[in-house]
């Protein structure tokens, strides 16, 4: 499994190719970020029916799928073999949790692949992290996606109240769970408006098992707080990266008005909302996806996911 040290981290990537060949071709390159409590697994069907055109690079975000204080030597370790230890951070504040400090980790990775300019499409938490990203070094960046991300005002009660569930949630994570019937499809009802392939629900699951637990308390308390309900509109308002807005039109965790408020902020972002959707509008209508992200990308259109 290829690892990469961003910041004396390791980071989990792989590269999706035409040909299949674990490493870029020369085309254009395209990254994927996913979301909070994911991994970039969820990319990889998207990836594929991209990689006529882009050699597509994916990667675990630092404490999420792959990407863990650990590096595996083979995909058995993660659950049955003692890990071998990572090198240690470089210091706490280097590589804290705020949406900032991943955006320098995405910078680290590209300067360790050598990559100079990409595409970049991100989800979720993972957008939130990209915006930062197309602000800090946009002239690293040609165009980008952000699907099913926006701005939100601050209630302080109601915050609270997420926080309190979610770090009860991140908590309670038995392994026993994965075994349970249905428990993934219960798992991303939430996140749905149409269902995935119980393996596509399984591997959801899996990740967020696996999550470590302070990066995924972490990450919470950084993209949804008073901090980030502030400062995400300046953000949006500073764009000037030619910019894509995917929203889901039944999304409940970012609802598409958020992603709507978002795009108002510059002229340079193009908002679209894929009806019959929710939170996963790549997965949930590929068909519609594609075709909107290869028309704002400028590439011929090709055959759904398979």
């Amino acid at each position: 499994m290829p690892y990469v040290s961003v910041r004396n981290f390791p980071h989990y990537y792989e590269w999706i190719t035409a040909s299949g060949q674990p490493e870029p071709s020369g085309k254009p390159v395209l990254i994927f970020v996913h979301g909070w409590g994911g991994s970039s697994r969820y990319w990889e069907l998207t990836a594929r029916s991209l990689s006529d055109t882009f050699d597509c690079l994916l990667y675990d975000l630092r404490g999420f799928g792959r990407s863990q204080r650990f590096s595996f030597r083979d995909a058995s370790q993660t659950r049955n073999e003692k890990p071998a230890l990572a090198e240690p951070p470089e210091t706490a504040e280097e590589l804290s949790y705020e949406l900032e400090s991943y955006a320098e980790d995405l910078a680290g990775l590209l300067d360790a692949l050598e990559l100079e300019r990409i595409y970049l499409n991100a989800h979720s938490t993972g957008a939130s992290i990209a915006t930062f990203f197309l602000n800090l070094y946009p002239e690293r960046v040609e165009r980008a996606i952000l699907t099913c991300s926006g701005i939100f005002e601050y209630d302080e009660k109601a915050f609270k109240t997420f926080h309190k569930f979610a770090g009860y949630v991140v908590r309670f994570r038995p392994r026993w769970l994965y075994g349970l019937p249905f428990v993934d499809r219960l798992f991303m009802q939430r996140f749905l408006h149409r269902p995935l392939s119980g393996e596509i629900s399984r591997a959801f699951l899996d990740d967020f098992l696996m999550a470590d637990y302070d990066a995924a308390i972490g990450t919470v308390l950084t993209s949804v707080s008073e901090k980030a309900s502030q400062i995400m509109p300046q953000e949006f308002a500073r764009l000037s990266v030619p910019t894509l807005l995917v929203s889901g039109q039944y999304d409940i965790i970012i609802p598409a008005e958020m992603g709507r408020q978002a795009a108002e902020m510059s002229g340079l972002v193009e908002h679209v909302v894929i009806p019959d959707t929710a939170h996963f509008p790549m997965l949930e209508d590929s068909d519609t996806y594609l075709r909107l992200v290869r028309n704002f990308l400028g590439v011929a259109q090709t055959s759904a996911i398979a």
